[in-house]
């Protein structure tokens, strides 16, 4: 006869399982094509895990330090050095992370207290709200304006109070693929200026940034810089969201506090991956060429889906499509990427699933980080519709 299991108030009582191992779960049972969960279909190149064997054999298989490998860390501070015009010291301002996930979660822990307000963005990450509460805080929604997911800064600054911690952006934006320009980042850093709110900038897709735009990073605005915890990601951006390792480039004394947290909720990050990145961030043509890479994607998938009765909404950045389905169905979101997977065999997230509120209006995301035949593959099956 068992014995009942202790029961308590959870902390996260509205929370369920994420969208995108639900859909993932369907496309998997029904053998849709996955163009639900974003991550990429085709291997990496093989000189990244070349690399890792390498440092395995070598020996370089103990913790390593607690804030990341050194060569890694002067790897990472170079390249934004480079790219984006901000110096940081390696050994006080750059930590490695498990994951941008991770990192976003110890931003939130290490300066949002019980009461303190956190802005976002909506449609927003959907872990972005669970770490504000996880901290105590309270989650003060903004969304971006309705079609064209600007920065809707008469919102923003009416939001902003005496309470108020921090906001999390995020550009290139999952899940609408728009990217903040630098006039945006501006007003944003303007808008900060008197207070002593903290930006946590969500900026895994740096890299994938189309039709000549720039990615415009927080540590190139200095005001920003200055009050910015900047996270980024080596998994999107060498195709490999399964090692989870990202970074967290921030001022020394935002980075002291990181740290504090860091070390308790993961300590350390797998040190033959740590240096191989190291060794493969010698190269840049990679990370520069990725832009051109997921261009490519962008415009074979869009080029096919323009048959379709599915309007197409611009894609900036990212590797996400989204569309508005409201020639082809009446159906709410969440019911039409649910038939879409089991009726036409493609996998889709509804952009619902990023709002509190699952507010309705029409729209999907779809994923085109995907080898070339299994895209032609989605779209032969979507061009039915």
């Amino acid at each position: 006869m068992s014995l009942p299991t202790p029961s308590f108030p959870s902390r996260l009582p509205t929370v369920g399982t994420t969208i995108f191992t639900v859909m993932s779960a369907l496309a998997t049972r029904t053998g849709a094509v996955n163009l639900g969960q974003g991550f990429p279909d085709f291997d990496c190149d093989p000189a990244l895990p070349e690399q890792v064997c390498q440092a395995m054999k070598r020996g370089l298989n103990q913790y390593p330090p607690m804030a990341g490998v050194p060569v890694l860390r002067q790897a990472v501070a170079d390249k934004i050095a480079t790219l984006y015009g901000h110096a940081y010291e390696a050994e006080t301002e750059i930590t490695v992370t498990a994951g941008a996930t991770q990192a976003i979660l110890t931003a939130v822990l290490c300066c949002v207290h019980p009461g303190d307000e956190v802005i976002v963005l909506e449609p927003c990450y959907d872990s972005y709200a669970p770490n504000i509460e996880l901290a105590g805080g309270r989650v003060i929604r903004v969304p971006l304006t309705a079609g064209s997911f600007r920065p809707d800064f008469a919102a923003i600054a009416a939001a902003l109070g005496p309470r108020t911690r921090a906001i999390i952006v995020n550009s290139p934006h999952n899940p609408t693929g728009t990217v903040w320009t630098r006039e945006e980042m501006q007003t944003l850093a303007d808008l900060l200026a008197p207070t002593d709110v903290l930006l946590i900038s969500d900026e895994v897709y740096e890299h994938m940034v189309f039709d000549g735009r720039p990615h415009v990073s927080a540590s190139a605005i200095p005001a920003l810089a200055a009050r910015s915890f900047v996270v980024s990601s080596f998994g999107k951006t060498f195709h490999v969201t399964g090692w989870k390792v990202g970074t967290v480039a921030a001022p020394a004394a935002l980075t002291a506090e990181f740290r504090k947290v860091h070390q308790f909720n993961v300590f350390t990050v797998n040190t033959p991956v740590q240096h191989a990145l190291a060794a493969y961030l010698a190269d840049p043509r990679p990370y520069l060429g990725l832009g051109a890479f997921y261009q490519a994607k962008r415009d074979r998938f869009r080029a096919g889906l323009a048959s379709t009765r599915l309007r197409l909404l611009p894609s900036e950045g990212t590797y996400f499509q989204t569309v508005d389905y409201s020639a082809v169905s009446t159906l709410g979101e969440a019911a039409f990427c649910e038939w879409l997977t089991t009726e036409v065999g493609v996998a889709a997230i509804p952009i619902s699933a990023f709002y509190a509120d699952a507010r309705e209006q029409g729209l999907a995301r779809l994923c085109f980080a995907k080898k070339d035949e299994t895209l032609d593959m989605a779209l032969g099956r979507l061009q039915r519709l």
